[in-house]
């Protein structure tokens, strides 16, 4: 019994232990096994390191568009579906199919967060598609057209020639990110945004003083879309946004606009204070918006020459960046002073100030 134990974990351990299966120390190597000191060397980067995270999203990327990927199977199933799709359409409709892996193009955008957004559910699609929001296909559940909202968005997405695929549920879950989508989802195009320049561009072509509105850590697409509306009724020539910290424009955005973001672009501005610096030295007047401003915006003397008009938020107010890159700081007068304004509610007083001194309302 005392000989079988050593034996057996000697079986087992000898090149641990050091220890021959008798139980006796083992004689040295002479040298020859110097090697297994080594070190390892340096540890590889991220994207090298089999089973990383960083690993497996390169050698996604690296595959062909119709390899085989973490999304295969939800590329075979939109191209099974599309295949029932009349003739012309189904081609189309694979193309813009959510399943394969995404291209480094939609990598970049996912990373910044100006990825395609999806709209769950059959309200949301709906309300979407009547509002004119810009899709590129919409996805049904095979047992999803008894319901009137969903025969009524199938009809608008055919008026409007946006492909049509049918998803199981599986699919649908995958694409929405395990939201609750009944059996409907529409995948919403990337916003094309603007250069600042190209807003006092659009100006200068309609030859009209530019009028710009810009928004500092305004983060709710609604008042975002809310904003756009004012300045296509009071003549603005488009939205200047941070590209960090603020709202982008969403399916929310286009619901709140009712389509004014088809007419009037919005720009994105790395940095909101140097993109103010730069209207400036082109001659615009830098105005904030602030309720410790010592001017009513209704007695703006600079109201009909090149203005950008700046928005805080409601909570904060304009950054400390941005409130010194104003030339001027104005306030809206409130019969209570302890009141605050939401964001779109304030740009769109101003901006009927500002269209009233122009002539303009």
């Amino acid at each position: 019994m005392s000989g079988g134990t050593p034996g057996r974990s000697g079986s087992g351990r000898a090149g641990r232990g050091g220890r021959t299966k008798s139980g006796k120390p083992r004689p040295g190597t002479g040298g020859h096994g110097k090697r297994r000191l080594e070190g390892k060397g340096p540890t590889p980067p991220a994207h090298l390191r089999p089973g990383h995270p960083a690993q497996r999203r390169a050698a996604a990327a690296a595959r062909p568009p119709d390899g085989p990927g973490p999304e295969g199977g939800g590329r075979a199933a939109a191209g099974r579906s599309a295949d029932r799709l009349p003739e012309g359409r189904g081609g189309r409709a694979r193309r813009a199919g959510g399943g394969g892996p995404e291209g480094r193009g939609d990598r970049a955008r996912r990373a910044a967060g100006d990825a395609p957004e999806v709209v769950a559910g059959r309200n949301a699609v709906l309300e979407a598609l009547r509002a004119g929001v810009p899709a590129t296909a919409l996805y049904a559940g095979p047992r999803a057209g008894a319901d009137d909202r969903v025969r009524e968005a199938i009809g608008l997405a055919a008026q409007a020639g946006l492909p049509m695929i049918e998803a199981g549920g599986p699919e649908l879950d995958r694409l929405t990110g395990g939201a609750v989508h009944q059996g409907l989802a529409l995948r919403i195009a990337p916003y094309d945004y603007a250069h600042p320049d190209d807003l006092t561009a659009r100006a200068a072509a309609r030859g009209e003083p530019p009028l710009i509105v810009a928004l500092d850590g305004v983060t709710d697409p609604r008042n975002l879309g809310a904003i756009a509306r004012s300045a296509a009724a009071f003549g603005g020539h488009g939205v200047l946004i941070p590209a960090r910290r603020s709202a982008r424009v969403t399916a929310g955005a286009w619901k709140s606009s009712a389509g004014a973001l088809a007419r009037v672009p919005v720009a994105q501005a790395p940095n909101l204070a140097r993109a103010l610096a730069s209207y400036a030295g082109q001659g615009l007047f830098v105005v904030g918006l602030d309720a410790a401003g010592t001017t009513g915006i209704g007695d703006l003397e600079v109201a009909d020459g090149p203005l950008v008009l700046v928005v805080g938020s409601e909570g904060r107010g304009l950054s400390r960046l941005v409130a010194e890159r104003c030339d001027l700081l104005a306030q809206i007068p409130m019969a209570a002073a302890a009141e605050s304004l939401n964001a779109g509610v304030a740009a769109g007083i101003a901006l009927h100030e500002v269209a009233r001194c122009r002539g303009l309302a």
